[in-house]
């Protein structure tokens, strides 16, 4: 049982460092703190009114997901 304990927490704090380590990433190459748009994200302003379309940021979470999810069933059928 401490067995799997110890490998959850492992998994957890090694999620938290790529979360964190994404977020530095982000502040220091877009320059702006808490993000900032990726290639492929497209906003238009019109007076008083707004629209986004996040494509490169919908593609990054995708993947950044997608790995974070294969992990955990890698490391759950082991």
């Amino acid at each position: 049982m401490l067995g799997s304990l110890g490998k959850t927490l492992i998994l957890f704090g090694a999620m938290l460092v790529l979360f964190g380590a994404l977020l530095w990433a982000m502040e220091r190459f877009t320059g702006t703190r808490g993000g900032g748009l990726l290639p492929g994200d497209f906003v238009w302003r019109k007076g008083n009114f707004t629209v986004g379309v996040f494509l490169g940021t919908s593609i990054a979470l995708s993947i950044l997901l997608t790995v974070i999810l294969w992990v955990i069933g890698w490391l759950s059928r082991r």
